[in-house]
């Protein structure tokens, strides 16, 4: 591959991790092939899937979608189905799996693992690959990543942890035109950063989001989810970014989920030779 086209995949998955913001949680496998060293920092149990309880309970506790219903319904209908306040709550979760990347205009991926570990305001994410290898680190204050040409967003500003604030001062959730069958509406954050959302009428599930950042456009669609201790989690899910040279996709599939454990006290601190 071509120093050009590694240079975008470098910017590519930093940029898609970045506004992911997902909050990734999603049942253990058995057999779970995690990225070494942000993975062998946390340790834990995995989270469980949820009961039939619990997938009635969250039923009973969603927004009826009609033709009529308010941006600020449609929010609350997606925070809902997302797990509402044990969502919120998450104190941490630690997320595993496999990624293939595909660079603008190329038709043959690039497969790897990656790790993401969130908690509250700081995140960790890992990608490695035979041709790339990345750390990205938000400590609450500063960003770092292990590309230093290339800069990345606040991932708390963006995605689906924008979503957990929609209710909050400052946060303002607007209309937009229906996304074919789905129903859509934005978040813009108290900087004025936005999310659009578009959900499935019927269950709430975001099924997308659409963000745009600097001058690019990235995406999300949510393939197929997963309950896991209540809380609803995008299992397979695939990042676009859309740029000048054309757009670049990654596919990820989530193998292995520990939410609410232990984590190492050095797991969000940033390189001292970067601080």
């Amino acid at each position: 591959m071509k120093q050009k086209s590694l240079s975008a995949l470098a910017a590519l998955v930093l940029l898609l991790l970045a506004l992911s913001g997902a909050q990734a949680q999603e049942k253990s496998a058995a057999q779970a092939q995690p990225t070494p060293d942000a993975s062998a920092k946390a340790a834990g149990g995995a989270g469980k899937v949820s009961t039939p309880a619990v997938t009635a309970m969250a039923a009973a506790n969603k927004v009826v979608i009609t033709a009529t219903t308010s941006p600020m319904d449609l929010a609350r209908a997606a925070y809902l189905a997302q797990g509402g306040d044990k969502a919120r709550n998450v104190k941490n979760m630690v997320l595993t799996g496999s990624v293939d990347l595909f660079a603008p205009n190329s038709l043959q991926s690039v497969p790897g693992k990656f790790a993401m570990v969130t908690a509250d305001v700081r995140s960790r994410i890992e990608i490695q690959s035979p041709v790339i290898s990345i750390r990205q680190i938000s400590d609450g204050t500063k960003n770092w990543s292990s590309v230093p040409q290339v800069q990345f967003p606040d991932p708390n500003k963006f995605g689906l942890r924008v979503l957990m604030r929609y209710d909050q001062s400052g946060y303002v959730v607007s209309a937009l035109p229906d996304n074919k069958k789905l129903r859509a509406f934005r978040i813009t954050d108290p900087e004025g950063n936005v999310t659009d959302f578009s959900i499935d009428p019927e269950t709430g599930r975001v099924m997308s989001f659409v963000i745009p950042y600097n001058g690019l456009v990235f995406g999300q669609e949510n393939k197929s989810f997963k309950e896991v201790d209540g809380v609803l989690v995008p299992y397979n899910f695939t990042q676009r970014l859309e740029m000048r040279q054309g757009a670049a996709y990654a596919d990820f599939k989530s193998k292995d989920v520990k939410l609410n454990i232990e984590l190492g006290e050095d797991m969000f601190e940033i390189p001292e030779q970067q601080k």
